[in-house]
């Protein structure tokens, strides 16, 4: 048991879309990703997902809207729900997640960016 120093943590990895697992609570994973521009549209059918904005502004995509999520913000994205992570302008944006152990990178979507475990740091 102790302090996590999540600046520190960010500063371990450069790479975008490629999340971190910092940390686990119970059957939770908490993670770090750094993102730059427009993910991919997927859904969780079984879990939720939570999103806090460490730095930057995340662009949440729905279907039927978007929802701006700024730095000291979080959104958690119902299971089912599609929805695709976006950033404007070539920001990078530091984003800090707690989703379940179970969850899939990509939801039910395969694609390029699909990490199958995430790397712990």
């Amino acid at each position: 048991m102790k302090p996590i120093n999540i600046s520190e943590k960010f500063g371990k990895f450069s790479e975008q879309w490629s999340p971190r697992q910092i940390a686990q609570v119970d059957n939770m994973q908490v993670i770090l990703a750094r993102l730059q521009g427009e993910f991919v549209w997927h859904k969780h059918d079984k879990e939720d997902e939570l999103f806090q904005v460490v730095e930057g502004t995340l662009y949440m995509q729905f279907r039927d809207r978007t929802e701006v999520v700024n730095a000291g913000e979080i959104i958690v994205v119902p299971k089912g729900v599609e929805h695709n992570p976006t950033t404007k302008d070539g920001e990078e944006v530091l984003v800090l997640l707690f989703e379940k152990l179970s969850t899939a990178h990509t939801g039910n979507v395969v694609h390029e960016r699909t990490k199958s475990e995430y790397p712990k740091i």
